[in-house]
């Protein structure tokens, strides 16, 4: 007799309200590109979700999130996951290897020390940053998912020179990372954002065809 198989839940999509403290002018560039962080800023009220998960972008299907456990791994199956970009030093677990081995996910690995561990020459760090960027935006590598421990600085850094690239405002920018980052929220990143040169980095035609 043929097992009948299950139907998963819907995914269902909501809207981060944001939190920003900041001057009248932050105020106003965030309500300017409110319709920026409506769209981009989005988590998915999945139980076997990882932690701190968010959607970088619905339309290319680019995600973030902390650390995926064993019990995260069906539903990172269910996203079509083809490449991942994990931003920690130490080794993969051999279960999620085993798991991005037996669904073809390609992993790209940019280890950037912890805060407290991490190399004080500014050029390393940022070279790794432009390193993930340039597989961050290669379409060839979507559905693709950003994560690091738990989903907060190293990949908030990611994803804000990310947003750099897409010519997002400072602000903006700083109010994404702080919603993630929550109350560990470090100025050190936030420097980093802003002195990080993009140069060089450029969005593929897909995401010029989307912003039109």
């Amino acid at each position: 007799m043929k097992a009948e198989s299950s139907t998963p839940a819907p995914m269902v999509f909501h809207s981060i309200v944001r939190s920003v403290d900041g001057d009248d002018q932050s105020s106003i560039e965030i309500q300017k590109n409110d319709h920026l962080l409506q769209q981009q800023l989005l988590h998915i009220d999945h139980p076997h979700a990882p932690v701190n998960f968010g959607v970088v972008d619905d339309h290319h299907k680019i995600f973030r999130s902390g650390f995926p456990n064993i019990t995260n791994l069906s539903f990172l199956k269910s996203l079509g996951i083809f490449s991942i970009i994990y931003l920690c030093p130490e080794p993969y677990p051999q279960e999620n290897l085993d798991f991005i081995n037996a669904n073809a996910i390609k992993l790209h690995q940019f280890g950037i020390q912890k805060a407290k561990d991490r190399n004080p020459c500014k050029d390393m760090q940022e070279e790794r940053i432009r390193g993930a960027l340039n597989v961050l935006i290669d379409p060839k590598n979507y559905p693709l998912l950003i994560h690091c421990k738990h989903g907060k600085h190293r990949t908030g850094c990611l994803v804000g020179c990310f947003r750099k690239v897409q010519r997002w405002g400072l602000c903006t920018i700083v109010a994404e990372y702080k919603k993630f980052a929550g109350n560990k929220s470090r100025l050190t990143d936030q420097i980093f954002l802003e002195m990080f040169d993009t140069s060089g980095l450029a969005l593929p035609v897909s995401f010029l065809e989307q912003k039109s």
